[in-house]
């Protein structure tokens, strides 16, 4: 069981996992330093320990207790109690979802392991907004894709507000980052998947034509704002794209991610 400690100085050296959450660059060093990520909300929280990461800590005010006691009651992390001004003074901001926990990272799985079993796979290049990559995430998840590959300039999906934006379906959808950018697309191919670039090439077919009657697919998808390298669009096995009205000529990728995904799991 959880241990309950009371705090009433915002400085306690214990809360150092929690300070200036909105510090984007101080937090990625620490938390690559120390080996943790952060959730924030009860949802997220419950996900993160039911996902198999171990609590290094808990915050929390007090009216959060009885709804996250059985995590508590299976742990034996610390959790701070602190009031609402007190936690914001901590991290930089409000917390209004009044819970958040600091977990262990563990050691990424290898690509065999993640795509073992896989047919629907998400493929990203360089997509470096969190927000993005969480509501990417949270899409593959909703849409029944089976894992998610991240070539290694990606923004972090274990960033809190990745997390917070996936609604925690990071800690349901196997993924792990790419050893090998420049053959990265080859070896899915050679591994069975059809390797798809959503792309405004000259060459891109329909994205419900693309994916019509394939077996296992990969679909790539590529930064916020060049989108795909020469080098993926080009080694893909296909190219395709979303139609839009006249005008408009591309998506977010996030929202670009939520429609090639709804369509490739109607396939």
């Amino acid at each position: 069981m959880a241990t309950i400690v009371e705090i009433a100085d915002p400085a306690d050296p214990r809360l150092a996992d929690y300070r200036d959450l909105r510090d984007v660059e101080l937090r990625k060093n620490l938390e690559a330093e120390h080996g943790l990520f952060l959730a924030e909300g009860e949802k997220v929280v419950r996900r993160a320990v039911e996902g198999g990461h171990t609590p290094r800590s808990f915050l929390m005010a007090p009216r959060w207790l009885d709804g996250l006691a059985d995590v508590l009651d299976r742990s034996d992390a610390p959790c701070y109690v602190l009031s609402e001004a007190l936690a914001e003074q901590v991290t930089g901001f409000h917390v209004h979802r009044g819970a958040l926990a600091s977990l262990e990272r563990r050691p990424l799985p290898s690509v065999d392991e993640v795509l073992d079993g896989a047919r629907s796979v998400l493929v990203l290049e360089d997509v470096v907004d969190h927000t993005n990559v969480g509501a990417i995430f949270r899409s593959g998840a909703a849409l029944g894709f089976d894992a998610v590959l991240l070539a290694p300039r990606c923004a972090d999906p274990l960033y809190r507000r990745s997390i917070k934006v996936a609604m925690g379906t990071v800690f349901n959808v196997p993924w792990t980052r790419l050893p090998d950018w420049y053959d990265a697309l080859p070896d899915l191919s050679a591994r069975g998947f059809t390797t798809i670039a959503l792309t405004l090439a000259d060459d891109s077919s329909p994205i419900e034509d693309a994916v019509a009657g394939l077996d296992e697919v990969a679909l790539v998808l590529g930064s916020e704002g060049h989108g795909l390298s020469p080098r993926w669009e080009q080694s893909a096995d296909r190219r395709a794209i979303i139609p839009m009205a006249e005008g408009v000529d591309s998506l977010n990728v996030a929202a670009a991610t939520a429609v090639a995904c709804y369509v490739t799991a109607r396939r």
